[in-house]
């Protein structure tokens, strides 16, 4: 197929290159205000600072569900403040998603191109009617078939960290489908629930490989880590997930490597694909090194652009929220088209090891340097959020006479607004014919959504 790159520098053997031809523009920022949701729960949780209600962190995750409408997600709760070093200071914060209606608007003389003014209209609980495995401390709200996922470690049963009746969830990766029915991907497993988009219900369990699998689990994440020689990292799980387009398959990605793939700091990176009608999986490597930083990052997310290319969000914890400068907020492009399954390989055993992996990681090439995008709109690299991670494609705009695709990326301020900075939304537009300079195949396939996606 003709390339369409018109200006690459290639950085490394593994051809991650720096474009300079084109590349999104910053349209807009909004913050969403307040600081409690609309989930109607009352009391203060066991760290006796957050209310059950409070509201933060909901750039985990970002999905767009039409209509200038997106749920965001937030993680397993607050847990900087230190109160019980037992359960790594985790609370029993009710698992949640928010339902955010956006207003992106045209300015005539600001900063920015557009203006954005995001609403919460909703919060919807996540429980499962299955009874769950709980620590010290059981939901308050629980029902006789309403058993409620929290954040707290201890709520597990001793055995592989993917029992499904376990009661702590960490959600860190949404996305929906053209139905309305909303999967949601997390660390401490990992996990990939199907929850109903209306009342919050869990309604599958997708079976991952046993790759993934931690063995001796504990409240304590760095006991945990010491604890396994196989499996997710603790607190580096399911990071991302992504959709296609056709709503035929899910993607998952591991914020680190597995243990016996080099663990945190190591090179490559899982993306296991699921089939949603079926529920086989194939598994596929990315290098997580950048050449011109001679290190390697972790990846946030994962976003469909089609049925076959994907961005992955590679950053560091710098910037505002961590006290220093931020370093490395990147969007990388891939294509799964004629990856190698190496789950199938070693007569259907899959493979494992970094040196065994990385011959078969996917390609990637640089397709938006964050970073470097605010900065060039007056932000320093102080006051870059530290956890960017929930990206989404957005409605398409017009602003000053010109159409634009959106793209969309969303802060984690860790509950901590007076530190990490507000919920704040981050909104890029791009054209067509930038996808095609930036190497983009088959250009951006839209999800589409019927009644069922959009309900408040």
């Amino acid at each position: 197929m003709k390339k369409t790159l018109r200006c690459s520098l290639f950085l490394s053997l593994y051809a991650v290159s720096a474009l300079c031809s084109a590349a999104p523009k910053l349209l807009a920022i909004g913050e969403l205000s307040g600081t409690e949701d609309k989930s109607e729960l009352t009391g203060t949780l066991e760290n006796s600072i957050d209310d059950a209600n409070v509201l933060g962190g909901i750039g985990s995750g970002l999905a767009y569900v039409g209509n200038n409408t997106f749920l965001a997600l937030p993680d397993r709760g607050p847990n900087a403040a230190e109160w019980n070093p037992d359960v790594d200071h985790t609370t029993s914060y009710i698992s949640r998603f928010h339902t955010i209606s956006m207003a992106l608007t045209d300015t005539a003389n600001g900063a920015l191109p557009m203006t954005l003014t995001p609403n919460l209209d909703s919060t919807t609980l996540l429980f499962t009617s299955a009874h769950l495995n709980y620590g010290e401390v059981v939901p308050g709200n629980n029902t006789h078939n309403k058993f409620y996922f929290s954040g707290r470690s201890d709520n597990f049963a001793n055995g592989v960290s993917t029992n499904p009746i376990n009661g702590r969830f960490d959600p860190e990766g949404i996305r929906v489908s053209h139905n309305g029915k909303v999967y949601i991907s997390d660390e401490y497993g990992p996990y990939v629930y199907e929850f109903d988009r209306v009342t919050g219900k869990r309604t599958r369990v997708f079976n991952l490989s046993v790759a993934f699998d931690a063995d001796n689990l504990s409240a304590k994440g760095g006991d945990e880590i010491a604890g396994n020689t196989s499996g997710r990292v603790a607190n580096k799980g399911m990071e991302g997930l992504a959709i296609t387009p056709d709503g035929s398959m899910l993607i998952g990605f591991e914020q680190s490597p597995l243990i016996q793939d080099g663990g945190d700091g190591g090179r490559a990176n899982r993306i296991i694909t699921i089939d949603i009608e079926t529920g086989v999986t194939h598994q596929y490597v990315y290098d997580n090194y950048l050449a011109d930083k001679a290190k390697t990052y972790n990846s946030s997310e994962i976003l469909a652009i089609n049925n076959h290319e994907f961005l992955v969000l590679e950053r560091d914890g710098k910037g505002l929220g961590d006290g220093s400068n931020a370093s490395v907020k990147r969007l990388y492009k891939i294509d799964l088209d004629g990856a190698t399954d190496i789950g199938a390989l070693n007569e259907g055993a899959g493979i494992s090891g970094q040196a065994n992996l990385l011959p078969y990681a996917v390609e990637k090439t640089l397709f938006l340097d964050i970073k470097k995008a605010l900065e060039n709109n007056s932000i320093t690299a102080d006051k870059i959020p530290a956890k960017l991670e929930g990206v989404a494609f957005g409605d398409d705009v017009v602003s000053g006479g010109a159409s634009y695709h959106t793209l969309w990326i969303a802060n984690d301020n860790d509950f901590l607004p007076n530190i990490a900075g507000g919920n704040k939304f981050f909104v890029f537009g791009f054209t067509d014919e930038d996808l095609q300079d930036l190497g983009v195949k088959d250009g951006l396939v839209a999800q589409r959504f019927d009644r069922r996606a959009n309900l408040r």
